[in-house]
């Protein structure tokens, strides 16, 4: 399976959502969605952007070949058909809800427009989050093409440090704590998830890590 991950450590949800502004809060709504279920597909109408309120979102598409792409796995607060915000009418990638229950908070594009005309600090933060994600997905693509699986799994624990880690002041050890099961983790990087526990094992035992459910401390 190959796959491309980003995350953004920004709560888009907070800043985004219509139910924060009175003027939009009555006519708004979220939509729940069961594991499994799309919330839209490839070739769709690119008519609203999405935000997550609870659970998880899978973005991804299909080759050629029929296999999947993962291009996200996206957590509470995070964005996603952020390109309709530029103008792109159809969806080049599905949607998936992955979690038992995942609501969210979907926004017309219009309605986007509106309060990024409106508010513009709030209209730059959009396009720089754009831009970063864009630059953060061309780079995780080279990645994928040139880099073997430990090399990926690497950089995405660097990645993981960046957006979820701090320092624990009694020990100086970096505390990662992220949304991601392992078989999340194992699609993020484009391998299985026997693979993943033999190469994490392999760093645990190098007195390199330690790790659990949803937790990583780096030594």
């Amino acid at each position: 399976m190959d796959t491309v991950w980003y995350f953004e450590k920004s709560d888009i949800f907070s800043l985004l959502c219509p139910h924060k502004f009175k003027a939009y809060k009555k006519k708004h709504h979220i939509d729940s969605y069961q594991k499994n279920d799309y919330i839209y597909f490839a070739e769709d109408a690119a008519q609203k952007v999405y935000l997550i309120a609870n659970g998880k979102v899978k973005i991804g598409y299909y080759d050629e070949d029929g296999t999947e792409i993962i291009k996200a796995i996206l957590t509470k607060g995070e964005l996603f058909g952020e390109k309709a915000i530029l103008g792109i009418s159809k969806r080049s990638e599905f949607a998936q809800s992955i979690d038992k229950t995942t609501e969210v908070c979907p926004v017309d594009i219009d309605t986007m427009h509106e309060l990024m005309r409106a508010n513009k600090n709030l209209s730059i933060s959009v396009y720089k989050f754009l831009g970063l994600r864009f630059k953060k997905l061309e780079r995780r693509l080279q990645l994928l093409l040139f880099k073997d699986t430990k090399k990926r799994l690497l950089e995405f624990l660097e990645e993981l440090k960046e957006d979820y880690g701090y320092s624990c002041p009694d020990t100086g050890m970096i505390i990662v704590k992220h949304p991601y099961t392992q078989k999340d983790i194992a699609n993020l990087i484009a391998t299985s998830r026997p693979t993943l526990n033999i190469l994490m094992n392999e760093l645990k035992e190098n007195n390199l890590l330690q790790f659990s459910r949803n937790q990583i401390v780096f030594k």
